[in-house]
């Protein structure tokens, strides 16, 4: 029924509009007790099997859904009741800003893809952090807040910029995410390298722990899949020397290679995901997981299209799952046919928990 009406009606929308009407459909109905209600059974079933326990925090499951949709905080409790089991808002700036002019989101749906190049578009940290503290939440659920750098801040002024997100933002954050890897905020993936990222994540640290006192905050990076690999290696070192407590591999690719698509479309500069995505976002979380092992918290995501693709980013080492762009294209039951299927495969796996999975096929090549 959904892909009917994709195309008959959001594929001919352009992509940005048809995002927005999805998304006020979505908050809708979660402002409606009993239309919510029906819903969130319908499509956030739960499985205890897949309970999970990751940055010290419970969750229903391991899919959760990856910042870019839920910029300003505004759809958390829609978001949870579609099944999504932790919902990662931004990316949040220390300013407000636009974003990049549009046209500015693409689709590729022969590739089952996006390229976007959205600019960090979000009402700021400041109004970010005023709508996090009145909510009113409807639903529980874990919410992670993804920062970055203001587009017309200076690269040398970043870990200023990063420390006033993160002074507003971490006391309303289950976890908080510092987003080094979009291509499309210049300067900011040179960020990524160890001497540019190493004092803005102590910064960030020691704010998040001067601003909520009561509790540690659990800090993770994103990192891009156009990093070499002993740049990834590099980065998994730091996280392990700093004490970070997870790593999200990955961001979007400027990469076009094995597209399907022909036309001027793939010309669109911007950072590219779905499922192009898949193989190298895979292949970046298995090196990380070989190098860090279970001493941080990776979080794969990047071309999560299946059960079978969450399937997978657990055997190579994540404990915890996102999904984004093949959400556009599966619609509202996307998160329940990852959870079912998730389910089906440990029950028939060897495996007794979740938990159990997590790098099992890195482990097995190492062993």
């Amino acid at each position: 029924m959904y892909k009917l009406f994709f195309n008959l009606v959001f594929k001919r929308m352009d992509p940005e509009k048809a995002h927005y009407l999805a998304f006020r459909w979505i908050r809708l109905a979660a402002r409606t007790p009993v239309l919510r209600t029906f819903v969130a059974a319908a499509l956030a079933p739960r499985y205890k099997e897949l309970r999970t326990e990751a940055l010290g925090l419970r969750m229903h499951g391991p899919f959760g859904l990856a910042a870019g949709f839920d910029k300003n905080a505004v759809a958390i409790d829609g978001m949870t009741m579609l099944g999504f089991d932790h919902i990662e808002i931004g990316t949040v700036t220390g300013e407000p800003q636009p974003g990049n002019p549009k046209k500015r989101l693409f689709r590729l749906v022969q590739d089952r893809a996006l390229i976007n190049r959205m600019g960090f578009n979000n009402e700021g940290s400041l109004a970010v952090a005023a709508r996090l503290a009145s909510r009113n939440p409807v639903f529980r659920t874990t919410v992670g807040v993804n920062i970055g750098k203001t587009k017309v801040v200076p690269e040398a002024e970043a870990v200023g910029d990063y420390v006033k997100s993160t002074e507003r933002l971490a006391a309303f954050a289950d976890y908080l995410v510092v987003n080094v890897s979009s291509p499309n905020t210049p300067g900011l993936r040179n960020l990524q390298a160890t001497e540019a990222l190493r004092p803005l994540l102590a910064a960030v640290r020691e704010a998040a722990d001067r601003t909520v006192r009561s509790r540690r905050v659990p800090l993770l990076v994103k990192i891009a899949p156009d990093l070499a690999d002993e740049d990834v290696d590099a980065v998994a070192d730091l996280a392990v020397e700093l004490g970070l407590d997870g790593i999200i591999a990955t961001n979007t690719t400027i990469s076009r290679e094995g597209l399907r698509t022909r036309g001027d479309v793939v010309n669109e500069t911007g950072g590219l995901s779905g499922a192009p995505l898949k193989e190298r976002s895979l292949e970046v979380l298995r090196r990380l997981y070989a190098r860090v092992g279970d001493k941080i918290t990776l979080v794969g995501v990047g071309g999560v299209e299946t059960a079978e693709d969450a399937w997978q980013r657990i055997l190579a080492g994540a404990t915890l799952v996102q999904g984004y762009s093949a959400f556009i294209y599966e619609g509202p039951f996307y998160a329940r046919a990852i959870h079912k299927g998730l389910a089906a495969r440990l029950n028939n796996s060897p495996y007794a928990t979740l938990a159990d999975a997590v790098g099992a096929d890195v482990k097995k090549v190492s062993a």
